[in-house]
């Protein structure tokens, strides 16, 4: 049976591995793989697919809005009129939106990032998860449960059919079968 569970990668995670092996689980049976966390540029335009909560285009258009608004109102009285005016207030107001949004993100992002990735240099915050898994037997199953649980474990989860199928030849293509 193998049991898989998510931690930071943290003091716990090699007190749970070091309690696994005293309570009789080999070394050999214990992996842990740590997950790299991609760092990326802010994308400009957000997809259906994919979107990171930070649009540059929510104060473009909040901005554009409300000077098209008082280029309407104002355009009754000024010479081209409230179409024309609203129009150079709608794109006016776009740009200068749309440039505070980036200049911004661009200006307290990278400070926080920064600030982020020296304070994890230092040692002092790391934000990497790792994956535990254990290959145990199924008595053994509640023991390595509960000490991957009273080591803050993220989650825990079982697989026992991996085994059985591969060791009969049921499994093609590196897809298990049901």
């Amino acid at each position: 049976m193998y049991v898989y569970a998510s931690f930071d990668y943290s003091a716990f995670l090699e007190l749970a591995i070091t309690d696994l092996e005293k309570r009789g689980i080999a070394r050999e049976h214990i992996l842990a793989v740590p997950l790299d966390k991609r760092v990326e540029e802010r994308m400009v335009l957000d997809t259906i697919h994919r979107a990171d909560g930070m649009s540059l285009f929510d104060g473009a258009m909040v901005l554009g809005a409300i000077c098209m608004e008082l280029g309407v109102i104002y355009g009754f009285v000024l010479e081209w009129g409230p179409v024309i005016w609203g129009l150079i207030g709608l794109l006016s107001g776009a740009i200068i939106g749309f440039l505070l949004d980036y200049f911004y993100g661009r200006i307290f992002g990278h400070k926080k990032t920064k600030s982020a990735r020296n304070r994890v240099k230092a040692g002092e915050c790391n934000n990497t998860e790792v994956i535990l898994t254990v290959c145990c037997d199924n008595s053994q199953y509640e023991m390595v449960e509960k000490v991957l649980w009273d080591n803050m474990a993220f989650g825990v989860g079982k697989l026992d059919r991996l085994r059985n199928t591969i060791g009969n030849g049921a499994v093609s293509d590196g897809k298990e079968a049901i």
